[in-house]
This record gives C-alpha cells, structure tokens and sequence, in this order.
C-alpha cells in the first residue's frame, strides 16, 4: 500500500465506482478503498438475511418469505433511464458486458387520489383519462412540439427562446393581473361602442388580437393538474421552482422521457438490472481492475492526510500511508467538509402483489407530486418482484420514499404506503443527506452528495458526471450508439 497514487477513491457506492471506473479508463493510477468487506456501500444490495440484522437486530427473518438468497433488496433502489447518461456511460465504458437489463413495466402518476399511467406521447396524451378532452388536445399540442423541438434548430422554435421563456410562460394557464385589467377595459370599450352603433369590428379584431398575442401564441394553456403531472412524472422535476427557471431544461428532460420510452416500446422509459443495483457498483470495480485499479475492502479507518497548504498528501489506513494527489469519496469519509442537507424518509415493504391500479405491473415508478399531497417536495413508489430476480417467485419489494419534513416517517410516508395494499413486511428509515463545502480546487478532495429521495438515476448521475469534469478538467463525451447495449438490455 505505500505507493503513490493520481487518485484514492474512498467508499464502493455507485456514484464512486463509475468514477473509479472513469479515472481508470482514462489511464491514471487508482487505488480504492472501503471500510466494509463487501461493496456498494449506502448503495448496496442486501439478502433477507442482511436486511433483517440491519432492521431487526437479528438474522432470523420468518420461513414464508422464502430463501434470503433469492432477495437481491437494494438500498438505494433506483430506475435507469433508457436513453439516460448512466446508459451512455455504461456504453462509453463497455460496462454492458458485465450487466443484463429488463424494460420496467410502467410508470405512473397519482392525481386527484387516484394512479394513473403517465402519457410519454401526443398520442398517449389523447388517451390518458388525466385530463378533460379540451385539455388533451392542449397537451398533445405541448407533447408535439416537444417532439419536434431541436435546440440547433431555430424552425422549431416556434418564434420562442426557451432560455428566456420560462416554463411557467411556456405551459401555464395563469394570465397576469394586467392581462385580466386591459381584456376587461377592452370588453367595456367594446360594449360602449357596439351601444352607441360603432362599428365593433375594428374593436372586436383588436381584441382577439391581443389575447393571441398575448397568451394563445406564447402559451399552450394546460391547467394546473396537467401541469403537475407532466414537471413531476415526465420531466422528474422534484418541486415547484422549475416552473419559474428557463424553461429548456423542461422540454429536454420531457424529450429524454419520450425517446427514452420509444426505445423498447414498452410500458416506461425505464430499465433495470437483473439481480438489482449491486451488480453495478461491482460492474465498474471490474472494469477499474481490467484497467490498472486496485481494490482493498475492509480496510478499517482510511484516514485522510493533508499537507502544510492544505492539500490532500494520502490515506492512512492500519498504519499505512498510500500517497495521492486528488481523494475521491462520499460525505461520511470527510465529516469535516460537507454539510447536512436535508433527510429522507423511507419505507420497504415485502409485499405478494403488485401495487394496486399499475395494470398489475411487476416493475413500477409511482410519483407522487407535492401538490397532490400537500407537501414540498414529491414522493416515490418503487416496486420490482421476481421477474427481475430481485425476490423469490410471487414476492414483490416496494420503496415509499420522500425528502423527510417530520422525525415520523411512518407518518410522513402513510400516502404512499396506503396505495401499496397489503405488505408482508415493512420496515422504515431515515437517513441525513449532506452535500461538499470545501473548494476542490484547493484541497484536491471531490465529494459526492448524498442520494436523494428519487426513484430514478437522473440526479445522481448528474452529480457523478459533474464530479469528472472538476477531478479531469475535461467533459465526458457521451455522444455513443445506444443502440450498441440494446441486445443486454432487452
């Protein structure tokens, strides 16, 4: 161990595994190390047995639910996005070798109390009993556009800049205040006229000129509940500020879905390893083995030492000094540089069904929008069974998750858990979500966040991608063939 290293990464959970992988690929010098003697860390997949010792207190969990082996729980469980970067990153590494994926089979939305499939298309959207037949219409004209919509096109713009327009401007139904004053002086304006034998049409014309102008040509007019479902289920927005932010970042997120849904014509944009999340964690630790890296797990302490300036010198572990010039970890491995952000509360369920009203999907995402619950920030439901060997035969695993606003997840999370039906067993959490303070450029330490409350990959590999740039100086090309991990996919 008393070499010298270009990075340590501390920790084996999903987002420092893809950087080791990264790191190594691109030829430095990598040794990574984890207090635990098994890999994934926070991320990590745990059988019946495991699950039961961290929640109970004991390895003895009840013979009905089956061997623990067929039980593949993940802690940390989260969708992929068919067309995501994380699928573009396991293609740019030739990581598919190592995984074999299944399409999840919906995605779903709760509005007005009840759980409705997610429209992806125009089409989907004329047929989605979310909305009245008006309102699809003004949907499908929205899902159409956003279909068309190519940033280095300015044709399908429509006469709009969505870096100036916001998403409010875009979708929403709200005329201001001086809109409502100026329509009403029209209308009284109009009346007068037509009163006195006027000729109203010159009025009448100015009239409707101003409300195309005004609101039809910069607005598709979708009312709230619309609006709700397609920031939160489509585009994965997690609260309300999106709407108030240029609104490109929205349609990008809402074409990603569609495409992402097109690609196997199945019933969602997602997909899933089999056997479940800790086969990628170990994936990458491959591909950084194949690659140069070294791996040393159960190393006790792994002590961070910096120089007189401040700079990350090593890591010592058991008495051992490994030099480096950059670190590599999550927040538990450096108290001292980040700061606690918030909490997520969570609830895992063994369950012998599916959840209700999903068209007896045995993989599913339910999103549950702030709104619909009166709360300030979304919830999710994540259900896989055994058809992704994830459980044994006729038993299924489902995740209610939310960014914790009370110290009583029971509480908190009964929304979500009164959609799943019945349970065999539920066990709760709550667990501190951190984020870095320190300045990288300073002291050579890259820290990643803390996995929030989604169900899908989306932040996390935002975080993962963001990580690489600052650690390389460089951007990650991720402009690879998808279709080249259709065939693991499928």
């Amino acid at each position: 161990m008393d070499e010298e290293y270009d990075v340590i990464v501390l920790g084996t959970g999903l987002k420092e595994c893809i950087l080791s992988g990264l790191l190594s690929v691109d030829g430095l010098k990598v040794l990574h190390m984890d207090r635990n003697d098994y890999y994934g860390g926070e991320s990590a997949s745990l059988n019946l047995i495991q699950l039961w010792k961290r929640f109970r207190g004991n390895d003895k969990p009840p013979a009905h639910l089956g061997s623990s082996r067929d039980y593949n729980v993940d802690m940390i469980p989260k969708f992929m996005m068919a067309n995501g970067n994380l699928v573009r990153v396991l293609i740019h590494t030739n990581v598919t070798k190592y995984l074999y994926f299944k399409a999840v089979d919906g995605s779903y939305v709760l509005n007005k109390g009840k759980v409705h499939k997610v429209p992806a298309t125009d089409m989907e959207a004329l047929k989605s009993p979310l909305m009245g037949i008006f309102e699809k219409r003004r949907a499908r004209k929205l899902f159409i556009y956003v279909h068309n919509y190519e940033e280095s096109d300015p044709k399908t713009h429509e006469g709009m800049d969505l870096t100036r327009v916001t998403t409010r401007e875009l979708i929403a139904y709200a005329l201001s205040p001086g809109l409502y004053v100026t329509l009403v002086s029209l209308c009284v304006l109009f009346l007068y006229h037509t009163v006195a034998f006027m000729d109203p049409h010159i009025l009448f014309n100015t009239v409707v000129l101003f409300w195309f102008e005004n609101y039809c040509k910069r607005k598709f007019g979708l009312d709230d509940n619309t609006i709700d479902f397609i920031g939160h289920a489509v585009a994965l927005h997690r609260d309300d500020r999106y709407l108030n932010e240029p609104a490109l970042d929205t349609v990008m997120r809402m074409k990603l879905y569609a495409e992402s849904f097109a690609r196997f014509q199945g019933g969602s944009p997602y997909i899933y390893p089999l056997y479940g999340l800790g086969e990628l964690p170990q994936a990458f630790a491959r591909l950084s083995a194949v690659y140069g890296g070294t791996y040393m797990l159960n190393k006790s302490e792994c002590k961070v030492e910096f120089d007189e300036e401040g700079k990350v010198a090593g890591v010592t572990s058991e008495g051992e000094t490994a030099k480096c010039k950059k670190v590599v970890c999550d927040p538990s491995y450096l108290h001292n540089k980040v700061r606690k952000v918030g909490k997520v509360a969570r609830a895992i369920a063994i369950m012998s069904h599916p959840i209700p009203s999903t068209d007896e999907s045995h993989s599913v995402q339910v999103i549950l929008p702030q709104k619909q619950l009166g709360r300030r920030s979304d919830m999710y439901l994540f259900c896989c069974s055994y058809t992704h060997n994830v459980a044994p035969k006729g038993k299924f695993i489902a995740f209610v998750s939310t960014e914790a606003e009370t110290d009583h997840p029971e509480v908190e999370l009964k929304p979500g858990i009164d959609l799943l039906g019945p349970v065999d067993e539920i066990f709760f959490d709550i667990y501190d979500r951190y984020e870095p303070v320190n300045e990288p450029s300073l002291d050579n330490c890259f820290i990643s966040t803390s996995y929030d409350a989604t169900t899908h990959f989306e932040s996390t590999v935002t975080d993962v991608l963001n990580m690489y740039t600052m650690i390389t100086g460089k951007v990650l090309d991720l402009s690879v063939d998808l279709s080249a991990a259709s065939a693991a996919e499928e």
